[in-house]
């Protein structure tokens, strides 16, 4: 018995941590979705052994609390006991909300198709955050929500309260499901991934100081694009990866009353919503040599006219970023990363193989033929989709039919190679033991 009633009342309390903590099950004993749907395992895998770790640590804060109320804390006053057990029980929360943001990830999986297309939007995620040879890229995991724009929280970022992520979660706008413009938005925030494993930025801003200091007259428009740095970064790495798709899922994004399209601020990331669609046909000129480039941009200037009620402080940003633009552009094409070891990270994304020219070619051979599209890269296919799109060569309903089917294919081969792998571990195992 506790020395007591208010002692008493806390140990109770801690008991009761203790019995809620063990209803935690793994997500693979109480989330009900098909096999096709799953998580990859290396990403269930990672996410149960950090949940574990973490209800782990909890039991074992929670058991020395106990054995401490129950001793050397008996003689302790209600005060301080109770202060312990309060910072307890928002370590309790912490682990909770960390479950919490998991199952709101996985809890779509039980989702009649739209699971199943989750899982092979991860198949695409992964495909196009690899770079061989380069680095070892996290498990990837997405999710559906509202809004019209994507997120991403990057593997070993910190989580609410503490302890990091051990997957990329990112987050797509349910209204984008399923087309090509969904690989804008997936690819976008893969590059944000990408960007932290090469450490892009943070080797990205000497650069960047040293041309705003030689820029002269435009040296603010190098300062604006040093702001932006992180999202132009992972804007390059979705047009390298899905070319052209890229641009115009990114003008669906950004399609806003026009007064938006031209406005900026001191703490937002992303660039001038006007600036950043004109940046994009301008990196893809760059990477992908095709004279689309110009059409989209000029296109894009007939939606957005830079008429005379934009203001005189923003006009001048937006027409000094314009002078800066093939300079920078050049810049960010031809950085080279420590990692690349030489290469430009241009070099790296290896263009050549996403050529409009070549998606065309490839669109032409598989004549819009499931069966021959679904071999190729998942980031490959949907850039010779948004290509065929782009071109007026496949229907907006001809995309979506086919992508749902890709997405689904995707998703079962994974599966089916996973089974097939985890099938093929026990004979080898036994193989061993007998001729060991």
């Amino acid at each position: 018995m506790a020395a007591s009633f208010p002692h008493w009342l806390l140990e109770q309390e801690g008991r009761a941590l203790l019995t809620r903590l063990a209803r935690i099950k793994p997500f693979a004993l109480h989330e009900p979705m098909v096999a096709a749907a799953a998580a990859s395992t290396a990403a269930q895998s990672a996410i149960e052994r950090s949940l574990a770790e973490g209800r782990r640590e909890l039991r074992g804060r929670v058991t020395r609390f106990l054995e401490w109320i129950r001793g050397p804390g008996a003689s302790s006053t209600p005060e301080d006991a109770q202060r312990r057990f309060t910072f307890l029980r928002l370590r309790f929360n912490v682990v909770l909300s960390h479950f919490d943001i998991f199952a709101d990830v996985l809890t779509q999986r039980s989702e009649h198709e739209t699971g199943v297309w989750l899982s092979g939007l991860d198949v695409v995620a992964e495909d196009a955050l690899a770079l061989p040879g380069v680095y070892e890229h996290p498990p990837v995991v997405c999710y559906l929500d509202r809004g019209h724009g994507a997120a991403i929280r990057r593997a070993r970022t910190r989580l609410p309260g503490g302890g990091e992520s051990p997957v990329a979660i990112i987050r797509v706008p349910r209204e984008r499901m399923v087309g090509s413009g969904i690989a804008s938005s997936l690819v976008h925030e893969v590059g944000h991934q990408a960007a932290a494993l090469l450490d892009l930025v943070n080797e990205l801003r000497p650069a960047l100081g040293r041309a705003r200091a030689a820029a002269g007259p435009l040296a603010p428009a190098w300062v604006l694009y040093e702001r932006w740095i992180s999202e132009i970064v992972a804007d390059f790495w979705s047009v390298a990866r899905v070319g052209v798709g890229s641009t115009t899922g990114l003008m669906g994004v950004v399609s806003l009353p026009r007064a938006f399209v031209f406005r900026g601020s001191v703490d937002d990331p992303h660039p001038i919503p006007w600036v950043r669609v004109r940046l994009s046909c301008a990196m893809g000129a760059q990477l992908h040599p095709d004279p689309q480039w110009g059409e989209l941009s000029r296109a894009w200037e007939q939606f957005y006219p830079l008429g005379d009620d934009v203001p005189d402080e923003q006009r001048r940003q937006i027409e000094m970023c314009e002078r800066a633009m093939p300079a920078f552009v050049r810049m960010l094409a031809g950085f080279r990363p420590s990692l690349l070891r030489g290469r430009t990270l241009a070099q790296a994304m290896e263009p050549a193989a996403r050529s409009p020219a070549r998606l065309r070619a490839l669109y032409r051979g598989a004549g819009g033929n499931f069966q021959r599209l679904r071999g190729g890269a998942p980031s490959l296919v949907f850039a010779i989709l948004g290509q065929a799109r782009a071109d007026g060569a496949i229907t907006p309903e001809q995309e979506s039919r086919l992508l749902a089917d890709l997405l689904t294919f995707w998703a079962l081969r994974s599966t089916l190679e996973t089974t097939d792998f985890a099938a093929a571990r026990p004979r080898a195992v036994a193989a061993l033991s007998i001729t060991g």
